[in-house]
């Protein structure tokens, strides 16, 4: 049976420890070569925000690569780690027992070393507990930081994950499960997972499960002409093949998701779209509510997401996520600009050459293509095209 390695006993040693020690006697090759490499990061980059930080974490877990960021989230109303930046930070630590300078809430400074490769395993991490009084930082953020290391380590690990499920700012379960999941697949990353219970802002306590698989090698698509390169093909999305979704809330009155389901049928009826939602009633410890829709194409995919707030009503929150969906159907784009910018980690760890329409270059996009680019030199190409944005990316194969 695997011990299960809670973040608060596993890596004590290594967040406690002040200096980075010298490499094990041991440890031989590109590991303890890159320990050598330290990377100066700046923090503040392009976005500025959390996703440079989660990008370098999986890079230096997977890579064997050390580095420092400065000015972490400098321009943001609250800089430096925050509650789910914190515990991304230490979760990535206790993957690869590395050591870590700065890590603590509201710190702009960064030094992680990791001190072997990633080790598979049980583990449990909750956001809730690197902040007094708790938080609904989002685990979706954490797992996708943790995802793709775990999945190169050669055998199945299990991820226990609690705080916010369904929060704004960041991709929700149901995102995870049925549109960054199913794209990565066709790159051989897989898992599985599960929702115990919801967490929403402000009290978090959402508890997700996941069961990461080894990356599997996939025959990818490929493009006509003698010679060509194995590529996956996301340029032309084709027909669309099904448009589905939830209309959810917690410990709300059940018309909210009545009303929500309603509108955000309305709204797809009358832009020519059919839909079939699903009303959920989510147990969780506090209140909330979310419209979440999904748009699969031959290939492509794309999700929307909406969350109530107070004194917002529900027809409001269907409007907007049904809108944003018409909005991103109507570019023709494979893949919504959110999924644009979390298939580059795991295309860029697989041998294989992927492209990919998408509605715009965001901000998001191109800091983690820049982030990239300073780990392994590859690069990607975003230019423009008649659907927004064109984006190619030839793996390092790493994985």
């Amino acid at each position: 049976m695997r011990a299960t390695r809670a973040f608060a006993s596993t890596a004590r040693r290594a967040w406690n420890s002040r200096r980075i020690p010298s490499p094990q006697v041991h440890e031989r090759g590109a590991m303890a070569e890159a320990r050598g490499n330290l990377l100066e990061i700046d923090g503040s980059f392009g976005e500025g925000g959390g996703q440079i930080l989660r990008t370098a974490l999986t890079l230096a877990v997977a890579l064997g690569r050390p580095f420092r960021m400065r000015r972490i989230r400098a321009g943001r109303p609250t800089p430096g780690l925050r509650p789910q930046h914190l515990l991304a930070v230490r979760a990535a630590a206790a993957l690869c027992n590395a050591t870590v300078e700065g890590d603590r809430i509201g710190s702009q400074d960064l030094l992680f070393a990791p001190q072997c490769r990633p080790t598979g395993g049980d583990y449990t991490f909750d956001v809730g507990a690197t902040e007094a009084g708790g938080s609904a930082g989002a685990v979706s953020l954490v797992f996708q930081t943790l995802f793709l290391p775990l999945s190169l380590v050669g055998a199945p690990s299990r991820l226990t994950l609690v705080g916010g499920t369904h929060v704004p700012w960041s991709p929700p379960f149901h995102y995870l499960a049925h549109v960054y999941l199913p794209a990565v697949a066709r790159l051989g990353f897989a898992a599985d997972l599960a929702l115990e219970r919801w967490g929403w802002y402000p009290k978090g306590g959402g508890i997700v499960h996941a069961h990461i698989r080894p990356r599997q090698h996939v025959a990818l698509d490929t493009p006509s002409g003698e010679g060509a390169e194995p590529t996956l093909d996301w340029t032309r999305r084709g027909r669309i093949a099904h448009i589905w979704g939830i209309s959810a809330a917690s410990n709300l009155p059940a018309h909210i998701i009545q009303r929500q389901k309603a509108q955000a049928l309305e709204t797809l009826r009358k832009a020519g779209l059919r839909a079939e939602i699903d009303e959920v009633e989510a147990p969780a410890v506090g209140f909330g509510t979310v419209v979440f829709l999904v748009a699969e194409y031959e290939r492509g995919l794309g999700g929307f997401t909406a969350y109530g707030a107070l004194r917002k009503p529900a027809e409001r929150v269907a409007e907007e996520a049904a809108r944003e969906l018409v909005r991103s159907h109507e570019t023709k784009a494979a893949v919504d600009e959110h999924l644009a910018d979390q298939l580059l980690l795991p295309a860029v760890l697989t041998g294989a050459a992927v492209a990919f329409t998408t509605p715009r270059a965001t901000d998001h996009l191109r800091t983690n293509a820049w982030t990239i680019e300073q780990f392994l030199g590859t690069r990607v190409d975003i230019e423009p095209h008649p659907t927004g944005a064109l984006v190619r990316v030839r793996g390092a194969g790493v994985a």
